[in-house]
């Protein structure tokens, strides 16, 4: 029979063990799909310099938002606007006060086919054109206000194919299933093909303010709080800037 003591042993062995299970689970992040290029090479750098794990899941702003307030594990949310995590924090599963700006997204009209995606799309002669779903992707949702700032008649407009995000946006136009597209301009950036697209003015549209915001779970999470704070560096924000995101120095 074991003593008093022992069975303190045994408890304490116990708590640690449950506790270093829990220490060693790798940070859960949701990215909406524009940022996953610049988060892979943020996640990679951090885990460079601090030997933790994480774990990427993209998708959809508003998928993602779905996800989180149906118990999905995720310990981060980066949202490609401000009103989910906004939500998230008015209905508790968001940490207060956590929620920060970490990038200004820029949306660009783009083709494989053509050095003039404006004039392609305002001579009426493109047949399709590629948007993110406005209901749940923020960049979606700017690209139906600059075909109403542009005033194209509506005889003479693409039919909209409405892709689920904006990767899958990207995807359509790059495989040329689609002549022309709204994309968001960091992905032409990565991958050098920023020359051929008409960078939309930051007056028809508002603001895409991409926030982040630490969800309730992870409030206590000393590697969640430690990746925050690195995302806020300079070294960090360089390497957003470098993705073609502008960034709100008042955040």
């Amino acid at each position: 029979m074991l003593c008093r003591n022992s069975i303190l042993v045994l408890l304490l062995v116990g708590i640690w063990g449950v506790s270093t299970a829990q220490s060693a689970e790798p940070l859960r992040i949701a990215v909406a799909s524009n940022f996953l290029l610049p988060i892979k090479v943020l996640v990679n750098d951090y885990e460079t310099k601090s030997g933790e794990r994480l774990t990427i899941s993209s998708g959809s702003t508003g998928k993602l938002y779905a996800q989180i307030i149906n118990g999905a594990p995720f310990d981060i949310y980066f949202a490609a606007n401000s009103r989910e995590p906004l939500k998230l924090e008015e209905k508790g599963i968001g940490v207060p006060g956590s929620r920060f700006t970490y990038a200004i997204g820029r949306l660009s009209l783009w083709s494989m086919h053509t050095q003039d995606p404006l004039g392609a799309l305002q001579s009426g002669q493109v047949k399709r054109l590629a948007i993110a779903n406005p209901a749940t992707a923020p960049y979606g949702a700017a690209a139906v206000s600059v075909l109403k700032a542009l005033e194209v008649d509506r005889s003479s407009r693409p039919k909209l194919i409405t892709a689920e995000n904006v990767s899958q946006t990207y995807q359509f136009i790059a495989t040329g299933n689609v002549e022309l597209g709204f994309v968001s301009y960091s992905q032409l950036v990565a991958r050098g093909q920023e020359n051929s697209a008409w960078m939309v003015p930051d007056s028809y549209h508002d603001p895409i303010l991409q926030q982040a915001i630490l969800i309730k779970r992870a409030r206590t999470n000393k590697s969640a709080h430690e990746f925050l704070a690195y995302l806020k560096s300079s070294h960090a924000k360089s390497l957003i800037r470098s993705f073609g995101y502008n960034l709100d120095a008042n955040r």
